[in-house]
């Protein structure tokens, strides 16, 4: 399912016809947790600057720190309708920063406020789906935005993610109500309760096997070939077109990934690394099954020893896809060439 729509008849969550039946009620949303995380839904750029722009105020005018991280040209109509308050904001271009959607907590969310001072509330604003997602991003942004939640929780912090009811599909529409408990339509009334909000289920529904490798030979190693498996995967790379940082990057990928499949995933796995698309990617499989979802997610305190691996992954691959079940855990990296 691609992230961008073929042409459809945009979903009004207040028609009573509704197959979703998403909303559960319309008002004033109170809660007891002060992390807030609604969707905004807009139908153009009226509305996207209405809802976004009113955030950004919102937040400058009560003294929050706010931070903004939507596509290049959602960031330029922000910019421009800030006009000289754009300067106390901090911008960024989701598709550099947020290319890889495991990023975007530790590197972009994350980063932000926990730079700012204690007991300060944070405004952010965080477009991670756009029409130029496709097939292989979407579970990956999807998962993300599910867990903010568990990310955020009990903290001070309101993150706002626009959602183009024009552009982008309806399952990506109706995957947004599962993940965010708010709700806000642009230009039609307050922000209202998802009657569709389970996260979990979202992350569990997304855990789904990752698509068929191509007949590329599998590297099996232990605790001996570890360096022989980063050797070979980097020389693979670099026949396939890598070179450079990226190459770099991949062979810093496949020390970590199978350097965690010998300590937590049974002492031994499986390395494949192929060409596809313009990128080399470079997949871990071992017999370890990853029960905690936020792993890889959270920015590692300074003090800890270790424990860093599959974070840096997330921070240096264009994409990463994991899939775990009974039977192991896969993780497929993507590098553009």
């Amino acid at each position: 399912m691609s992230a961008a729509a073929e042409p459809f008849e945009p979903v009004d969550p207040f028609d009573p016809a509704d197959p979703f039946e998403l909303l559960e009620s319309v008002g004033t949303v109170e809660s007891t947790d002060p992390f807030a995380h609604p969707a905004l839904f807009y139908g153009g750029e009226r509305e996207y600057l209405a809802g976004t722009v009113s955030f950004v105020r919102a937040g400058l005018a009560a003294g929050d720190p706010v931070a903004v991280a939507v596509p290049g040209e959602n960031l330029a109509l922000i910019r421009d309708a800030l006009g000289s308050d754009a300067d106390a904001v901090r911008l960024l271009d989701m598709r550099e920063a947020g290319r890889n959607p495991g990023r975007i907590i530790p590197g972009v969310l994350r980063a932000f406020a926990d730079a700012q001072p204690p007991g300060r509330r944070v405004r952010i604003i965080g477009e991670p789906i756009w029409a130029g997602r496709d097939d292989t991003e979407y579970p990956a942004c999807v998962q993300h935005e599910a867990l903010i939640n568990a990310a955020f929780t009990g903290r001070a912090v309101s993150i706002l993610c626009p959602y183009d009811t024009r552009r982008l599909a309806p399952q990506v529409i109706a995957d947004a109500y599962a993940t965010h408990p708010t709700v806000i339509h642009a230009g039609s009334g307050p922000e209202v309760h998802s009657g569709a909000y389970d996260p979990d289920d979202v992350v569990a529904r997304y855990n789904e096997p990752l698509p068929p490798v191509p007949d590329v030979p599998a590297l099996s190693f232990d605790a001996d070939g570890l360096a022989p498996a980063r050797h070979t995967a980097t020389d693979l790379a670099a026949r396939l077109g890598l070179t450079g940082v990226r190459l770099q990057d991949l062979a810093l990928v496949t020390a970590e990934l199978t350097t965690n499949s010998v300590v937590h995933g049974g002492g031994s796995g499986t390395l494949r690394v192929w060409a596809e698309d313009g990128h080399v990617l470079c997949e871990v499989r071992d017999k370890g099954r990853l029960t905690d979802p936020l792993a890889g997610r959270r920015p590692a305190p300074r003090e800890q020893r270790g424990g860093r691996g599959l974070l840096m992954v997330n921070l240096v691959a264009d994409l990463v896809r994991v899939h775990t079940d009974a039977d192991g855990t896969t993780v497929r990296c993507w590098f553009a060439c």
